[in-house]
């Protein structure tokens, strides 16, 4: 079954506190969006990879792209205001029976066997997302404060959420809602249950300085 990988970098960079796209900063020397290409592009060789920017960024990416010598195949699309615009504009690009991967481009770390499994699982069950348990402790806001939960009822969300692309592609036809978070939503919105696959630590979202930081410590221990 043919696979495809939509890679959603609509960052602007607010929280990382930089007039360049979060997605643009460099990491060890490159942007973070090349790094996250390239493994992605590792662990589902043969795939077709979607990459959904800013309009306002598209001739920036190309101009970085020829800099930095990326030879990674891809295909570029304009993308919208909210993640749900630009995966729904990405998949305006299937037009066969497959299993789509939708990860977001500042998720460098992701591990190939966690790939792999959400792939397999999607394919033989239509959904798949990675997912890791809470560790600290949680406490829910109140009118009057705050009350503990019990942090064993929740879940950590990554990419890449994957699924058939008969049941995204349906999914995305449905109007916008702001409950659409992510894929996962979306799809469940339809009734369908959503499975999980362990996900993996090293697999943070980069948006603040602090990630960055982090970002940088787990290159050089893969360079080691």
């Amino acid at each position: 079954m043919k696979k495809y990988i939509i890679i959603v970098a609509g960052g602007r960079g607010s929280r990382m506190g930089s007039t360049i796209p979060k997605q643009f900063l460099n990491l060890n020397s490159k942007p973070i969006l090349m790094h996250t290409i390239e493994k992605m592009h590792q662990s589902l060789d043969h795939s077709e990879i979607i990459l959904a920017l800013p309009k306002s960024e598209l001739h920036n990416w190309k101009k970085l792209c020829k800099k930095h010598q990326f030879k990674v195949n891809h295909h570029i699309i304009e993308g919208g205001n909210t993640r749900f615009e630009s995966v729904g504009n990405a998949l305006k690009k299937v037009n066969e029976q497959s299993v789509i991967a939708v990860h977001d481009g500042v998720r460098p770390f992701v591990k190939n066997s966690v790939v792999n499994e959400c792939i397999n699982t999607a394919k033989k069950k239509g959904t798949a997302i990675p997912v890791l348990e809470i560790e600290e402790s949680l406490r829910q806001k109140t009118n009057s404060g705050s009350v503990v939960v019990n942090r064993d009822d929740y879940l950590i969300v990554q990419t890449p959420q994957c699924f058939r692309s008969e049941v995204l592609l349906k999914a995305y036809q449905k109007d916008y809602s702001p409950k659409f978070t992510d894929d996962a939503a979306v799809v469940e919105s339809m009734g369908i249950e959503i499975q999980l696959v362990q996900g993996n630590k090293e697999n943070i979202k980069i948006t603040t300085p602090e990630d960055l930081k982090k970002a940088q410590v787990y290159i050089n221990l893969m360079l080691e």
